[in-house]
């Protein structure tokens, strides 16, 4: 299961990382507003823990702005401003549970597990767009006419542009989701990826198109 950590304070983020991933969260992490924004939008996670103070662009506006853009991930609201009115401020913004600060690790783990509990927020391995299903569980694509396998890379770079399609993906976007937010990768790394996912959906017979919106990035379009 897969969480986005949008929190600028790293030492937070240090001592969360062990506890998420030993509850069996894969984590990725953004320190700030306006990337935290794209990587959210993206549709790619299970559930998202939300700082409201932020570098470049503060919680409420950046949730405001993905659940207008019809983002469904599961928010976790975590901050020191926990009055009654800052709680209602982020759950009007769209969050669905708000937890301040200081707390108990355990406390936040058991918020989580409730919000992946609820019905039609749980993670779907399966991804379906146009005619093609992704099995990110089995790293396979399935089109009209073949089932290809895929590298772990292929799979979380096709599983970011499915998720959300005919939705633009940023290049800095993509790289932070596929690579890791502190990754050291050339975006020619990112144009070999995609060359090989449009040789996959080549291979499986599929009309959906990796379409290049030059200058900006990548979306998916599904054929008709």
């Amino acid at each position: 299961m897969r969480i986005l950590l949008i929190e600028d304070d790293r030492a937070l983020c240090a001592a969360l990382q062990p506890a998420l991933t030993g509850a069996g969260y894969t984590v990725d992490t953004c320190h700030d507003g306006a990337d935290g924004r794209e990587l959210l939008c993206g549709g790619s996670y299970d559930v998202c823990i939300l700082d409201r103070m932020l570098p470049g662009l503060d919680g409420l506006s950046l949730l405001r702005t993905a659940r207008t853009k019809g983002c469904t991930t599961p928010v976790l609201m975590l901050t020191a401003l926990s009055g009654i009115n800052d709680r209602v401020d982020g759950l009007d913004a769209g969050a669905d549970d708000y937890l301040g600060k200081p707390f108990d690790t355990r406390e936040l783990l058991a918020r989580l597990r409730a919000l992946t509990r609820r019905p039609g927020t749980s993670a779907e391995t399966a991804v379906h767009c146009g005619d093609v299903t992704l099995d990110a569980a089995q790293l396979t694509l399935t089109g009209p006419h073949a089932s290809v396998g895929l590298t772990k890379r292929e799979c979380d770079l096709l599983e970011a542009l499915l998720r959300a399609p005919g939705q633009l993906q940023s290049r800095s976007a993509l790289l932070a989701r596929v690579w890791g937010p502190l990754a050291e990768v050339e975006d020619a790394n990112l144009d070999c990826y995609i060359h090989f996912i449009r040789r996959r959906l080549n291979t499986v017979g599929s009309t959906v198109k990796i379409v290049t919106v030059r200058g900006s990035g990548y979306k998916a379009e599904a054929g008709l």
